[in-house]
C-alpha cells in the first residue's frame, strides 16, 4: 500500500549515571575516588534508503526509542555508550516537527542522514571532582536527560517527469507503454488512487523516472477529489507532460482548469515546463478537433502533440521532447520547498521565578531544570554543588527578592526542595 504521510514519536537515549565510589583494596588505605563516568545515550537518526518508496512501515510501528547509556562503575570504569537508532526513510521524505510545524529537514539523497534527537551525555563520576582541598568528593552527575519529539513525515516522490491531467485522460496507459510500470487501468474516473513510478530507457546510458499523478479535478488544491493528497508529488518533478483527453467535452477548459489548480496549490508549479499531448488521436472526432486545439494552444505558447497511448502512436516522440526540455531545465531550486527553521539553542543561564501559592515557588529554565535532573540530591557534595550553581546563576538572589521565606517549597522541574535560610 502506498502511504505518503505518517506521524511517529521518537526519543533519544538518556546518558548513563556517573558513580560516586571510593577505591577499596587491601593494604591500600585512602584509595581515593574511582567512580566511573556514564555512557552516552543513543541518537535518533533518519537515514535515506533508496530501496524504499513508501512510508507504509510507519503504520505498524510509530514509537522509536533509542537505548540509554550504561551507568559508570567502580575502578574508573566508564559505562558503555548506546548505539544510535537508525530509522530508514525513502528518498523525498520531508520531516516536520508535529508540535510546532517547523521544517526539520528534506531528505533526498541515498545515505543522507538527519539527527532528530541527540542522546544525552553521560554523567561524570566523582573521580572528576577531586581537588587538593577536597580529596574525598561525594559529588557526581546523573546522565543528561533524553530528547523527545513528535515527527510528521511527508513523502514527495522524486521523478524527472510528471504526468498530469484530468481523470481518465490516459496517463496510466501512457506510463505503462513508456516504462516498465504496471498501473491499474480501467475505463472509469479515479482508477489511479495512488502515484505510480516507472523508468523509461532513452538509450543505453540514459534513463528517466516518470510519475503518474492521480487525476486532478476542479478544487483539487482545496482537497476536492484526490488532488490535495497527491499534488505535493508534482513539486519534485522538473518537467510535466500534460495529457489531454481527446474525448472530453472541452479539452481546452480541462487544460486551463488543471493549470489553475497547480498555481493555487504552489505558484512554482505553474512555472514548470510543460509538454502538452492530445491523447486518443486514433479516434476520428479527436483528429477533427486537433487542428483547432493546436492553434489555440500555440497562442498560449504551448506546442501540442497528438498521441494515442493505447495504439502507441507517436509516444516516443513525446518522450524525447520531454527529455529535451528536461536537459534544458536546471535542478530544483531550494525555494521549491520551505527552508528549515533555525532556532538558537536555549540559553542555559536564563530562568524565571513563578509563584504557585502562598508558600510555593517554581524556578523555570532549561539549564537549571536539566542540572536538577543530573544531580544526586542524596549525596551532600552534589547538593552543595547544585546550591552553588543556583547562587552563581542568580537564582538564589532572585528568590529572596521575590519574597521566599524559610520553609517554603521551591519546585525545579520534577523536584521539590524546602527553602532554608
Amino acid at each position: 500500500m502506498f502511504i505518503d504521510q505518517a506521524e511517529i514519536y521518537v526519543r533519544s537515549g538518556k546518558g548513563g549515571d556517573g558513580m560516586v565510589h571510593f577505591h577499596r583494596e587491601k593494604y591500600v588505605p585512602r584509595g581515593g575516588p574511582d567512580g566511573g563516568d556514564g555512557g552516552r545515550g543513543g541518537d535518533v537518526i533518519l537515514e535515506v534508503r533508496h530501496t524504499l518508496n513508501t512510508l507504509a512501515d510507519f503504520r505498524h510501528k510509530m514509537r522509536f526509542l533509542a537505548q540509554d547509556g550504561k551507568n559508570g562503575g567502580p575502578n574508573n570504569m566508564s559505562g558503555r555508550g548506546a548505539e544510535d537508532l537508525i530509522i530508514p526513510v525513502p528518498p523525498g521524505t520531508v520531516v516536520y516537527d508535529a508540535a510546532t510545524g517547523d521544517l526539520l529537514g528534506d531528505l533526498t539523497d541515498p545515505g543522507q542522514r538527519l539527527t532528530v534527537c541527540k542522546g544525552g551525555r553521560g554523567g561524570r563520576g566523582n573521580q572528576h571532582f577531586a581537588t587538593a582541598r577536597n580529596q574525598v568528593p561525594r559529588t557526581g552527575e546523573k546522565g543528561e536527560p533524553c530528547e523527545e519529539k513528535e515527527l510528521r513525515f511527508e513523502l514527495k516522490l522524486i521523478a524527472d517527469i510528471g504526468l498530469i491531467g484530468v481523470p481518465n485522460a490516459g496517463k496510466s496507459t501512457l506510463l505503462s507503454v513508456l516504462t516498465n510500470a504496471k498501473p491499474k487501468i480501467a475505463p472509469y474516473p479515479f482508477t489511479t488512487l495512488e502515484p505510480n513510478l516507472g523508468v523509461a530507457r532513452i538509450d543505453e546510458e540514459t534513463t528517466v523516472v516518470l510519475a503518474d499523478i492521480p487525476g486532478l479535478i476542479e478544487g483539487a488544491s482545496q482537497g476536492a477529489g484526490l488532488g490535495f493528497d497527491f499534488l505535493r508529488h508534482i513539486q519534485r518533478t522538473r518537467v510535466l507532460i500534460h495529457v489531454l483527453d481527446g474525448l472530453s467535452a472541452d479539452p481546452l477548459a480541462d487544460f486551463s482548469q488543471i493549470n489553475g489548480e497547480l498555481s493555487l496549490f504552489d505558484p512554482h508549479l505553474s512555472k514548470k515546463p510543460q509538454v502538452v499531448a492530445l491523447n486518443k488521436i486514433d479516434q476520428p472526432e479527436v483528429q477533427e478537433l486537433y487542428p483547432k486545439l493546436k492553434k489555440e494552444l500555440k497562442k498560449r505558447g504551448y506546442e501540442l502533440f497528438s498521441i494515442s497511448a493505447l495504439a502507441r502512436t507517436d509516444i516516443r516522440e513525446l518522450l524525447y521532447k520531454a527529455v529535451n526540455k528536461l536537459a534544458e531545465t536546471p535542478a530544483l531550486a531550494d525555494t521549491e520547498l520551505p527552508l528549515p527553521v533555525y532556532r538558537p539553542k536555549e540559553d542555559a543561564k536564563q530562568f524565571e521565578i513563578l509563584r504557585e501559592g502562598s508558600n510555593e515557588w517554581r524556578v523555570a529554565g532549561a539549564g537549571i531544570e536539566r542540572t536538577a535532573k543530573m544531580t544526586y540530591f542524596e549525596h551532600a557534595g552534589s547538593l552543595r554543588r547544585f546550591q552553588k550553581l543556583m547562587e552563581i546563576l542568580g537564582i538564589e538572589a532572585a528568590l529572596r527578592e521575590a519574597g521566599v521565606k524559610d520553609g517554603d517549597t521551591v519546585r525545579i522541574g520534577d523536584f521539590e526542595l524546602e527553602w532554608q535560610d
